[in-house]
């Protein structure tokens, strides 16, 4: 019998998202995104390591992974609940035409900006008012995903590793992990905050067993 994912199992899963009609939106597939001419110099292709369940992935999809089976690939359909969420006509502002000019910014349909770490993508530039929609791009979408989970990730340095890449967008590489003797040392390009370290090591033992952990800022030694 093929082994089935649990919940709190890490994984490695490849995924193609797409619209109803068939136009891709994302993908963890290199081929893919070349094929469909939406490939990236700047994304990094490849299976995307997960802990199922941790909302590292769109809510629907992450639920849709538990009780699956390793190497076969199944075929989602997501509603906007469990996917980018409904449209939402409060995250739809209007912005004063002084506001871009104090940034030397020069509006236009179609540009996406931050404000205070709020995306939104201009609509509408009328007069002195610039209409923003701060709702994700696919909001009020059904959209359809294609996926296979491609292993198990049984290894704890790997899972730690994993964890903290999706959870804080840290580079793979600008970390170092080690385990030995079920104790972990994590270097980490940055000094994180005792409070946040210290929940990570009880989020990070409950899912991979690891009791011991400790942070350090890559470079330094434990004194």
């Amino acid at each position: 019998m093929p082994e089935k994912i649990k919940l709190h199992d890490f994984i490695e899963v490849d995924y193609t998202g797409k619209l109803p009609d068939g136009l891709v939106f994302d993908t963890t597939i290199a081929q893919v995104a070349q094929e469909q001419h939406i490939h990236s110099e700047k994304m990094k292709y490849g299976p995307a390591t997960i802990c199922v369940g941790e909302k590292q992935l769109l809510p629907g999809l992450d639920e849709q992974l538990v009780d699956k089976d390793i190497g076969k690939e199944y075929t989602v359909t997501l509603s906007p609940e469990h996917a980018f969420g409904k449209r939402d006509i409060k995250k739809v502002k209007i912005i004063p035409m002084n506001t871009f000019r104090e940034h030397k910014m020069q509006p236009h349909p179609g540009l996406q900006i931050d404000v205070d770490g709020e995306m939104g993508t201009v609509s509408n530039v009328s007069g002195g008012r610039v209409i923003v929609n701060f709702n994700h791009p696919l909001a009020g979408k059904e959209v359809v995903y294609t996926f296979k989970i491609r292993r198990k990730v049984d290894d704890a340095a790997e899972q730690i590793t994993s964890f903290l890449a999706m959870s804080f967008k840290i580079p793979e590489k600008q970390m170092k992990v080690q385990v030995q003797e079920g104790k972990a040392t994590v270097e980490l390009p940055v000094n994180l905050p005792p409070p946040l370290t210290d929940a990570l090591v009880k989020k990070l033992g409950d899912l991979t067993k690891v009791k011991e952990i400790e942070f350090r800022v890559k470079g330094t030694e434990s004194k």
